[in-house]
């Protein structure tokens, strides 16, 4: 589309809409479709979901007033259309980029962006917050919590529906169901009732009604029972749906999701009311973009592409996760007991390849991170070898699972915790920086972390003969040379030297930084300074005996992780050092929230790439007083 003459430029903020005549939707619908498809291609990012909720975007914004009305998008992932309705448009470009807007709702960014989120299911809760907190200071303004149909079977949701039915609040959940059928029940019957019951006059003689029935001398109570089952009976018979009328909602719906004139008549319509209503409408993820439309789950977190086309870029090494997906497939056919979990993350994990290779022992239990752990604590109780696949950032929903039915009654289990480390562009909410520090000190569990793709498939072998828990860690990133020893069968507790010179340096190395590290050494050799360079391999046992014959001979160890320094494995370290007496250093990711950017640019700015590695080698042995005067020198020479 020309980018002259266009709409959504004009639009400074969401009030603009509604000086727009209503043919003028469609155009802009496309407008912003065909803005997140350009910038989506280039930057990566988000992009069926976002593509599948413009027009009910539209509909929100020009029907209701934000930031007065608090609009929560659930996940946040679909909030693109959102941040070019509020001012942002100018600074789209920059999405996801260092130093740019984020992926998702930031408060910082925006008084439009109610709340920061980032994982699943928590709309219906902080909205009812909200809600009941405006209601105490007698603050006006509507509270709405836009969630999806996959978002929706979180358990933290279904508790937040529970409970705003129970206190009848003035809360409105529209329902986003994005699944890619319809049912039979979306027609011009359903559509009708959904606009009549969401009209103030339909709901005010209702109450009417059911006040003068309840009046009615000794019958009354027992004949708006009758009434209310009936209406109920009915409801459900035309429009299949009595969850949310039973939880105490105002149920409306289904309605076409992508039609802003019908949506935008009921949201009119729901302002006037003062109670908990919920309004279904169905959308079509990836729409207006074919090849999302055509595979919506491969458009839904993607790598820039090709507009034309739809080709992701790759690239020709292949990653962790897909490491682990073949590796996975070799040892379950080799072990019919192994079965496969995930939480609604088939393609992200990688256990797509697995679900084809074996549908009977592949489960895709839905945003239930929860559900799943305790789900794979029930198959190892059956005596099945069940392998949960999540990211490490969902990981932590589920810290209570792991500890109290997986580890305490010491369960055969294995947890793959994908993304572990710096994750990028997704920013805050998704950098999986904190599994060590959550897992490390739960009895029974065994924690691993691969340094390459050889080393993975040593460890998902060691783990899957296991008789208790174990967690592998791996980063969002491509799998590193397989160096000396990596390959080497794993002893518990024990790491392997990658590089052994003899030095009185020490690189000591958790997982994914392996190539940093040894990127560090090799710079540190071209100034004449020699390290070792060790790989930990196991986070938890350590063999702290031969850790400590081990470390004997050095005057200066430097650890780094790519996890958060607080209770990280720099920590652990440090307390078996009390005795030895050189100089110890440990670097990771510091005591605040990482925002977004790529992997690369985070490891550079946090001191974790090769040359910020060296640099803390070098700041290490002078302040252990080695080689002082080399020190100065290499320090300029690196400089330049």
């Amino acid at each position: 589309m020309e980018r002259q003459g266009r709409i959504l430029p004009t639009l400074r903020d969401p009030m603009d809409l509604r000086s727009l005549p209503s043919e003028a939707f469609p155009r802009l619908a496309e407008e912003i479709r065909s803005e997140i498809i350009r910038v989506v291609s280039k930057n990566g990012g988000h992009l069926a979901s976002n593509l599948g909720i413009v027009e009910l975007t539209l509909a929100l914004h020009a029907e209701f007033e934000s930031p007065k009305d608090v609009i929560i998008w659930d996940v946040g992932h679909q909030c693109y259309p959102h941040k070019l309705l509020t001012g942002r448009y100018t600074a789209f470009e920059t999405l996801r980029k260092k130093g740019g807007i984020s992926g998702f709702p930031k408060r910082s960014e925006s008084p439009h962006d109610a709340v920061e989120t980032g994982h699943a299911s928590t709309s219906i809760s902080e909205a009812l917050g909200i809600r009941v907190g405006r209601d105490l200071q007698k603050l006006p303004g509507k509270v709405i919590a836009v969630i999806g149909d996959g978002a929706l079977s979180g358990g933290i949701a279904l508790e937040g529906l529970n409970h705003a039915g129970h206190l009848g609040k003035d809360l409105i959940v529209i329902l986003n169901d994005n699944k890619m059928s319809i049912s039979e029940n979306v027609g011009a019957l359903s559509s009708y009732l959904s606009r009549i019951t969401g009209t103030k006059l339909y709901q005010d003689i209702r109450d009417r009604i059911d006040q003068t029935v309840k009046r009615v001398p000794k019958y009354g109570s027992q004949l708006m029972d009758l009434i209310d089952r009936a209406k109920k009976g009915v409801k459900a018979a035309i429009l299949q749906e009595n969850l949310f009328s039973d939880l105490g909602f105002e149920y409306i719906g289904p309605l076409d999701g992508h039609n802003v004139a019908l949506l935008r008549e009921v949201f009119r319509n729901i302002k006037t009311l003062s109670k908990p209503i919920v309004v279904h409408v169905f959308t079509q993820k990836g729409k207006g973009y074919v090849h999302a439309e055509n595979n919506p789950s491969k458009f839904h977190g993607v790598a820039p592409f090709s507009i034309e086309d739809g080709i992701v870029e790759k690239s020709p090494s292949i990653s962790f996760t897909e490491r682990f997906s073949q590796s996975l497939v070799r040892l379950a056919e080799q072990d019919k007991r192994i079965v496969a979990i995930t939480a609604a993350m088939a393609k992200g994990t990688g256990l797509s390849l697995f679900q084809e290779r074996f549908p009977d022992r592949f489960f895709d239990v839905g945003i239930t991170e929860q559900h799943a752990v305790t789900f794979a604590a029930g198959l190892a109780h059956a005596g099945m070898r069940p392998v949960v696949a999540i990211y490490a950032t969902f990981m932590q929903r589920a810290v209570d699972q792991v500890i109290h039915d997986i580890a305490l009654p010491k369960l055969p289990v294995v947890l793959a915790l994908d993304r572990s480390g710096f994750v990028g562009e997704d920013g805050e909410t998704h950098q999986g920086l904190y599994d060590v520090a959550l897992f490390r000190s739960v009895p029974n569990l065994t924690i691993l972390s691969p340094a390459s793709g050889v080393e993975l498939d040593r460890m998902l072998e060691y783990a899957l003969l296991q008789d208790h828990p174990v967690l592998i860690r791996y980063p969002k990133a491509e799998c590193g040379q397989d160096y000396a020893g990596l390959g080497d069968p794993l002893v518990p507790g024990r790491g392997v030297f990658v590089q052994q010179r003899g030095a009185s340096i020490l690189i000591l190395s958790v997982g994914g930084l392996l190539p940093q590290a040894v990127e560090a050494s090799s710079l540190l050799t071209q100034q004449g300074i020699d390290t070792d360079l060790y790989n930990l391999r196991f986070l938890k046992p350590l063999d702290e005996e031969h850790f400590k014959y081990l470390i004997a001979p050095y005057k200066a160890i430097l650890l780094v992780e790519e996890a958060t320094r607080q209770g990280g494995m720099g920590e652990r370290i440090g307390t078996l050092l009390h005795e030895w007496k050189g100089v110890y250093k440990h670097l990771g990711s510091p005591d605040s929230f990482i925002p977004h950017a790529s992997r690369e640019e985070l490891l550079e700015q946090y001191g974790l790439d090769g040359k910020g590695i060296a640099s803390a080698v070098l700041s290490l042995v002078e302040e252990g007083h080695l080689f002082h005067r080399r020190i100065l020198s290499v320090r300029r020479s690196m400089a330049r």
